[in-house]
This record gives C-alpha cells, structure tokens and sequence, in this order.
C-alpha cells in the first residue's frame, strides 16, 4: 500500500534554507569583520612601525641640526683665523715697508719741491705739495718711478697759482699724485736684480764674469810692461891670500 506525506515539506525546506542562508550571513559577517579586524591591526602596526621611523629621523635630523650648527660656528671660527692670518701676514710683510717708504720719499724729493700732504689708502699714497716749475713736478714723478719701494705715479692735478693769496711765490705750482705702491717682496725682488746688475767689479761674481767675457791671450805673447829693474849678477869671488911665514916671505 502506498504512502504518502501530506506534510507541508517544502515550508520546512524553505525555513532550513532560510537558516542555512542566515547562517552563511552571519559566518561571513564573522569572517569579513574578522579580515577587517586583522587589516586595521595591520595597518596600526605599521603606522607604529613607520611613527617609530619617523621620530627616529627626527631625532637624528635634530642630532645632524646640531652637528651642522657647530660646523658652520667652526667655519666661522676658521674664517676669522685665516682672517687675521692674512693680516698678521700682511702686517709682517709690510712691517718694513714704510721705513723704505719715508727713506725713498727723502731720496726722490728734488729741489724746489715742497710736499704738503700725504695720504694712503691701502696699497694707493696720495701726495700733494708745491713746485717751483712742471720740471721740478716731472723730475719728482720720474724719481718716484724709478724707485724700488714706491712705484708707478699718476698725475692728478698741476696748477698755477701765481698771484694767488697765501701762494708762495718761489713755489707757484700745486700739484697732487697719486702713487701705487709696490709689493715689499717685488721691491726686494727688484732691489737685488739692480744690486746684482751693479756689482762691483772686484766680487768673485764680477770677476768671473770678466773672466769670461774677456778674450783669449796669444800663447807667446811679449809681456806689455817690461820687468821692474835687473837683478845684478852676484860678486866675483877672490882667491884667499897665501899663508905668509914670521919674516914675511909666501911658503
């Protein structure tokens, strides 16, 4: 005999589906907030991870700040050494330098020349005084460059002030130069190069220099002056005396 099920079955397989389905619903909500969960712990540790970097960086930025800070001070320090270096240098060099200076002044200075000022600006000296003609100007300006110690002039002004109030009437003529100054090691340069050009003749340098710019001597040449005076030929020698006996008579 056949059975048969009268039961509404498929409600029952609706709802089992229907369970199953909020089952998988609710193990994928379980798995997607676990993922979610997982990613957000993963993310945070490495935002840690990259803070942890970042203030490691910026301790060491600061660290380098610091370094960089003492670097350049130690510049600074280092530049102002060299600084003053170079100027105790320069002061070394041209320590000197106005001795030669005031004794070339005397020495250049012709007659009927008067300086009135004088002023120096750096390696630049600036005179200015009273002439009694353009040939007295000229001359100075030639003795100033032909010295060692002070160097090439420039003319700036020449002026006559004959009949002019509080103008001397020996010396009409005002006059201004400008002079560059030589270098101390250049004027001691060129103070030997002139020395050594007017060596004496009577230095070993002098004499072998005539020596070898004189020329050759012939082999048998006569001397040119004849000897001083003859020395005479030695005295003739005479005989001893014979022996001689008591009364006189030769042996």
């Amino acid at each position: 005999m056949a059975r048969i099920n009268l039961l509404p079955w498929r409600t029952e397989r609706r709802k089992q589906r229907e369970r199953e389905f909020y089952m998988m619903l609710a193990a994928s909500a379980v798995a997607a907030f676990l993922a979610v969960a997982a990613a957000y712990g993963w993310m945070d540790a490495r935002i840690d991870t990259q803070n942890q970097r970042n203030a490691y960086l910026t301790n060491e930025i600061k660290a380098l700040d610091k370094q960089i800070e003492e670097i350049n001070e130690l510049d600074k320090t280092k530049s102002q050494l060299l600084t003053r270096k170079q100027i105790i240098e320069q002061l070394q060099s041209n320590r000197s330098q106005m001795v030669h200076l005031f004794d070339e002044m005397v020495k250049t200075i012709p007659d009927g020349v008067r300086l009135t000022t004088m002023k120096q600006a750096g390696d630049v000296l600036t005179l200015e005084g009273v002439a009694e003609s353009n040939a007295r100007v000229a001359s100075y300006m030639r003795n100033i460059d032909n010295s060692p110690w002070m160097g090439r002039t420039d003319l700036r002004k020449i002026e006559n002030k004959a009949g002019t109030k509080d103008v001397d009437k020996k010396t009409p003529y005002v006059f201004s130069l400008d002079v560059k100054l030589r270098k101390p090691e250049d004027a001691q340069s060129e103070k030997q190069v002139a020395e050594g050009a007017a060596a004496p003749s009577g230095t070993p340098d002098a004499k072998a220099a005539d020596a070898a710019s004189a020329p050759p001597k012939a082999p048998n040449a006569a001397p040119a002056t004849p000897p001083a005076a003859a020395t005479p030929p030695p005295a003739a020698t005479l005989p001893p005396p014979a022996p001689t006996t008591e009364k006189g008579e030769k042996k």
